[in-house]
């Protein structure tokens, strides 16, 4: 090798190594912002520019090549924790939306409980999110499972309404919360049509089960949290960056507000089977 030929090596060298070197502050500083667990495909999304800005020539291939070779990738992981209990008398809703898709905001709303680890026991966070445009309108986060905790989130939820006349489902598991009278009788004075599960299959409430995973695993609130009060500022923050800030893939990489006030994509349902899809008419 000549003397020319090594520098210009050695050279090429530096510059991989420096480049590296930004790439990964910006992942860092990506993820530090949107969220720990945000993919790769959504990080390139939000980097590309940037990239392109630093004079860095690199794809979308490379940039997943980088992401697997620095062990930047995200780790699957595993859950899960009971928190519904359909052993009960209350009546149980039929289920309006199986095999159907939403075609506009605020047409079908769906709804679960998730826990949170705190160091004095577990906290229950009530969700409601809407299907087409996959913002969270209402929520709850509280020490306790009772009613009351569905109840303050639907609350919410009615208030961050953007069109209240258009005529809306409430889906959601059947849960001793949901189906108790006061939640039903609550919901549906507010012009809510009642629907629920109907199996133990998760893809009957697919959205609400992948926003809970969300939350958990690319915002902390997978981790053990000191307390309550502190969980809940953590969520209000996490809630936020999810409806405001955080591309979504089955949103054409717009965020929630964006696509509930401009109903502007074409639904990506999250089932396996899609063939028997329907369009939901309401």
């Amino acid at each position: 090798m000549s003397k020319q030929a090594f520098y210009k090596r050695l050279k090429s060298h530096q510059i991989k190594q420096n480049n590296e070197l930004v790439l990964t502050q910006m992942v860092k500083q990506c993820r530090n912002q949107i969220g720990q667990r945000i993919g790769a495909k959504k990080l390139y999304h939000e980097l590309k520019n940037d990239i392109e800005k630093q004079g860095i020539k690199m794809g979308r291939d490379k940039f997943y090549a980088f992401l697997k070779a620095n062990r930047l990738l995200v780790p699957r992981t595993k859950r899960f924790h009971i928190t519904t209990n359909s052993n009960h008398h209350f009546y149980k809703y039929k289920n309006l939306v199986t095999n159907k898709i939403p075609t506009r905001a605020e047409q079908l709303w769906v709804t679960d409980i998730t826990y949170i680890k705190t160091q004095k026991g577990h906290s229950y966070l009530a969700l409601i999110t809407d299907a087409y445009s996959k913002q969270i309108m209402g929520y709850k986060l509280d020490a306790h499972m009772r009613t009351s905790l569905c109840i303050d989130a639907l609350t919410m939820a009615l208030k961050n309404r953007k069109y209240p006349n258009q005529k809306l489902i409430h889906h959601s598991d059947r849960g001793i919360q949901y189906c108790n009278p006061t939640y039903t009788l609550f919901a549906e004075s507010n012009g809510l049509t009642m629907s629920m599960t109907e199996k133990y299959d998760p893809y009957e409430n697919p959205i609400a089960e992948r926003i809970n995973r969300t939350l958990k695993y690319e915002y902390g609130l997978k981790l053990t949290i000191k307390n309550t009060k502190l969980a809940q500022k953590i969520t209000k923050r996490a809630i936020n960056i999810y409806n405001n800030i955080r591309p979504h893939l089955s949103l054409d990489l717009y965020t929630p507000k964006h696509v509930h006030t401009n109903q502007n994509v074409d639904y990506k349902s999250y089932r396996k089977n899609k063939n028997k899809l329907e369009l939901l008419t309401l």
